[in-house]
């Protein structure tokens, strides 16, 4: 079916990695498809990464951020229907792709980049949002192949972590889609940024556990912590959103990714 396309193609890791280089000088276009740690968002919550990534760059480079909240990568590229069929995934009402990844495929442009952040939705055990993980990673492997047909350079991101505390430390809560990420990150030959560990490192940082009182919406409140986070275990707030997005770009330049010649 149109969701569960072929397998992407594995050009050599240059043509993924150099896209920064003699063709720094031209204007590019990154576009983001994710879900609502992604996602503009409103204020005051929930605030995603991609909300304030394009402040990271030079005025070369324009960001289109098409994350949607509470998306799988299923729901974002497809209708998706309530029923599991036989294979054990989700029924697609249609195979015509969402409008989202329509206006990516049609402005896709030789030189631009495709960031790629879903996982925190796909384990739904029930439909429409339900992705195995065999099927999470063909739909990146068929992303990916979309941008290389197109000249841009796919990059998968990990889900972002969440706050879940093992005593006084941060600990992954995303194994299970952190992994299907970087497995299809070695399938189809595309550069992983492993948000979930960077985030967790962060939180480790602030100091974030044990978190205070009982683990309920009210220890989000304040101090640190609700500086950061909405009232939730998952999303951000502005200030949050923009240690995240710190993250990404700084993982840019510590990979050696050429996007990172277009930053400030």
């Amino acid at each position: 079916m149109g969701g569960r396309g072929g397998k992407a193609g594995a050009p050599g890791a240059g043509g993924a990695l150099g896209g920064g280089g003699a063709g720094a000088a031209a204007n590019v276009t990154i576009w983001i498809a994710g879900d609502s740690t992604v996602a503009d968002g409103s204020m005051p919550c929930p605030i995603g990464w991609g909300a304030a990534f394009a402040s990271h760059f030079t005025s070369k480079v324009t960001v289109i951020n098409r994350a949607i909240g509470g998306r799988s990568v299923q729901t974002w590229l497809h209708d998706v229907g309530a029923t599991i069929g036989t294979d054990g995934e989700c029924v697609l009402n249609s195979t015509t792709y969402q409008a989202a990844w329509t206006a990516m495929l049609t402005g896709m442009k030789t030189g631009d980049y495709l960031f790629i952040q879903f996982g925190i939705n796909d384990g739904d055990s029930a439909c429409p949002r339900h992705v195995g993980t065999a099927l999470f990673k063909t739909d990146y492997g068929m992303m990916a192949q979309a941008a290389r047909d197109r000249g841009a350079i796919p990059l998968f991101v990990t889900p972002v972590g969440m706050i879940a505390c093992s005593g006084s430390k941060a600990v992954g809560s995303r194994a299970t889609y952190a992994m299907a990420t970087k497995q299809a990150g070695t399938q189809y030959n595309v550069p992983v940024i492993d948000l979930e560990q960077l985030s967790v490192n962060l939180y480790n940082s602030l100091g974030f556990c044990p978190l205070p009182g009982a683990d309920t919406a009210a220890t989000f409140q304040s101090g640190a912590i609700g500086n950061f986070f909405c009232e939730d275990h998952t999303h951000f707030e502005a200030a949050g959103a923009v240690q995240i997005g710190n993250l990404v770009a700084q993982a840019l330049r510590d990979q050696g990714l050429g996007l990172a010649g277009y930053l400030k």
